[in-house]
């Protein structure tokens, strides 16, 4: 992120103080309209004094009145934790969902209500902080291995963030009823049962602005880079390490308090430098108090809109309300205040042969089909499959298999075409958004509609895919698809889909069960006309990504690929659409995974695939392996029950890409 924001001297500086004043009348107004259905104004001073075992006032005192400052300390606390992150990372995506530490609380809390329930008995909250400071401190150790370089936690966070919540949705699938109360505290919820909460959570905050406040004038030297910040006597590796540490921790208590709240952190420290924060000092001033007030006042709207659908989860209706805002923000930022590309580093084993490595990796791949196809697990136990069984076991396991396949080499080359279009090592799949819409479109296909069959659940998926790419390209039409406003323009549609999923699958339907493990990635209900139509899909899509090698080559070089004759504009729409295409077909068929996309391009990467061809072959070749061994595990493993492949992939790959990360030192 660039310090300087151009065109914005004009701005007053009262400009924040103004949205703090509105959103916070919003909020008062509100409150002070639901607090006088609940209790007289006349009486509010009395029950403040002593309710006198008054229902109405117990309720104002300890359930209304510790809810509106729990919003306020939350706010605050994730606004202050954004910008320190944005900042820190020098990554305008950057919020406390980055490092994996609302995952990390979130997984602590489904393995302890299903393994070690007594644990639960002395409070929630420290369970959660348990599991947040846990997932941050691995980021954070994975981080100082590479010198705490902004890609390197970013990667680290977005990978443990997608391995907690893929083993806390396998848990779910197993415990579906046990943990599906949690469903309602990971969509963030603000309901309280006295002040505990609030006052744990007001002096951390107050410590926290305050130490915010010793290490500004440092931090603010980090935007122009380590060697900048070196120069001028500022030891960049401590500074960062306190600023992350200090976000770590504003957002594992606030996590552990109300749930997972993921958007105020993101837009707080945009609506402060839109409005006219200009310098890093300016905005974690303001930060924390537009996230208060804005988290304020949805939650009061959400209070008032309880009669329409009662539980709406206050994190849920934070990403339904905040992420268009956030995409008006991104359409109003001039292209200054866009950090620009970075090339893909160069890290990873050397060889001299790369086309040999890649025909190895192609000759894995067809070994595990093989495998997958013929070895296995029954009643019997582990065996081959005879002669005389083929036939009737290959028609219902061939299908899987070959879905699995294509699924795999299709998000590999999303993954590959994105990183390397974007010059961006943690673009994947899921940061464009696509599978996030394809996603939404069968959930809504779920509630429109009292039945549906595979086909309109097929079309559904499509349409999701296919509006989600129509905004992308209308938003970053204007821009010639700058890269991180692409990604930033992704992450703030994955948010409103995300929101507008959990809120829809709060409403109890018999149908979730099945609608999760699709959208874990299960392939257990392809059929054989599809699983053809996703193999030929993949194989289109492999072709037409080997027409783009050149492009590839260039993008990543930034403003040099223009002075070679290469239309950034034109180029970056072409792969988009690719890209895009190549996802929502994987999702049509085995549901919105995404880290394969994230995970192939980096392991090719890793073993010494750095050109656009070699990459390419050997990511798909990477990615189709990969996914046939989650979906053989996920049927074998547990025999006679059955895991999805994404979850089963994620499960043992993001342990694999950690290491990975980890062994950059």
């Amino acid at each position: 992120m660039v310090e300087k924001t151009s065109g914005s001297g004009s701005r007053r500086v009262g400009g924040p103080g103004i949205l703090v004043f509105f959103l916070a009348l919003a909020g008062a107004v509100t409150s002070a309209h639901a607090l006088s259905g609940l209790l007289p104004p006349r009486l509010w001073w009395q029950a403040v004094a002593d309710t006198n075992g008054d229902v109405p006032m117990l309720i104002f005192m300890h359930v209304a009145l510790p809810r509106i400052v729990i919003a306020w300390c939350a706010g605050a606390a994730l606004g202050l934790a954004g910008v320190l992150l944005q900042a820190g990372l020098r990554n305008p995506m950057a919020d406390t969902t980055t490092l994996g530490t609302a995952s990390g609380a979130y997984l602590a809390l489904a393995v302890c209500s299903v393994y070690a329930p007594n644990l639960l008995d002395h409070g929630q909250g420290w369970v959660a902080l348990a599991g947040s400071a846990t997932a941050g401190a691995i980021v954070l150790a994975i981080g100082r291995g590479a010198g705490f370089t902004p890609i390197t936690v970013i990667l680290a966070g977005l990978t443990l963030n997608l391995l907690c919540g893929s083993l806390g949705a396998a848990l779910t699938i197993l415990n579906h009823e046990t943990l599906n109360p949690l469903f309602v505290w990971q969509g963030g919820s603000l309901a309280q049962n006295g002040w505990g909460s609030a006052a744990t959570l007001l002096p951390l905050v107050a410590l926290g602005g305050m130490i915010a406040a010793l290490i500004a004038r440092p931090l603010a030297n980090l935007h122009l880079g380590d060697e900048h910040a070196r120069s001028v006597g500022v030891p960049a590796g401590p500074i960062r390490l306190m600023a992350l540490g200090l976000a770590i921790a504003l957002g594992a208590f606030t996590v552990s308090a109300v749930g997972v709240i993921g958007f105020i952190g993101l837009a707080a420290g945009h609506l402060a430098r839109h409005t006219g924060a200009r310098t890093l000092a300016q905005r974690l001033l303001w930060a924390p108090a537009i996230g208060a007030a804005l988290l304020w006042s949805i939650d009061q709207v959400v209070q008032q809109a309880g009669t329409l659908r009662s539980g709406l989860p206050t994190g849920s209706a934070a990403a339904l309300l905040g992420a268009p805002l956030l995409l008006w923000i991104m359409m109003r930022l001039r292209h200054a205040e866009v950090a620009p590309p970075r090339r893909v580093p160069e890290d990873g084993f050397r060889t001299r042969r790369p086309p040999a490595v890649a025909g190895l990796l192609v000759g894995l791949l067809c070994t595990a089909c093989v495998l997958a196809l013929v070895f296995g697990r029954n009643a019997d136990g582990w065996g081959f499959l005879s002669l005389a069984t083929a036939p009737d076991v290959l028609i219902w396991r061939a299908p899987r298999v070959v879905a699995a396949l294509a699924a795999g080499v299709l998000l590999a080359v999303a993954g590959t075409l994105m990183q390397r279009m974007t010059g961006n090592p943690m673009a994947s799949p899921e940061m464009l958004g696509v599978s996030s819409g394809a996603a939404l479109g069968v959930i809504v296909l779920l509630y429109a509609l009292p039945g549906f069959h595979r086909p309109a659940m097929m079309l559904a998926a499509f349409a999701g895919a296919a509006v989600t790419l129509g905004v992308i390209v209308a938003i970053n039409w204007r821009w010639h698809f700058a890269p991180e406003r692409l990604l930033l323009a992704g992450v703030a549609l994955a948010t409103l889909f995300s929101g507008v999923a959990a809120m829809l699958l709060m409403g109890g339907d018999p149908r979730t069960a099945m609608l999760l493990a699709w959208m874990s990635g299960s392939t257990y209900w392809v059929t054989t006309p599809e699983a053809s139509m996703a193999i030929a899909l993949a194989l289109a899509t492999f072709l037409a990504a080997m027409l783009s090698l050149r492009w590839l080559e260039l993008l990543p070089l930034g403003t040099t690929a223009r002075s070679l004759g290469v239309d950034a504009a034109r180029s970056r729409l072409v792969l988009l659409a690719i890209a895009a295409a190549a996802t929502a077909s994987a999702t049509l068929v085995v549901g919105p995974l995404s880290f394969i996309g994230l995970m192939a391009p980096h392991i090719a990467q890793r073993v010494g695939m750095k050109r656009a061809l070699h990459q390419l072959v050997a990511a798909a070749a990477i990615g189709g392996s990969l996914l046939l061994a989650a979906d053989w595990a996920g049927r074998t493993l547990l025999f006679p029950w059955q895991m999805p492949a994404g979850l089963v992939s994620a499960v043992f790959g993001g342990p694999l890409f950690l290491f990975l990360l980890w062994a950059r030192r």
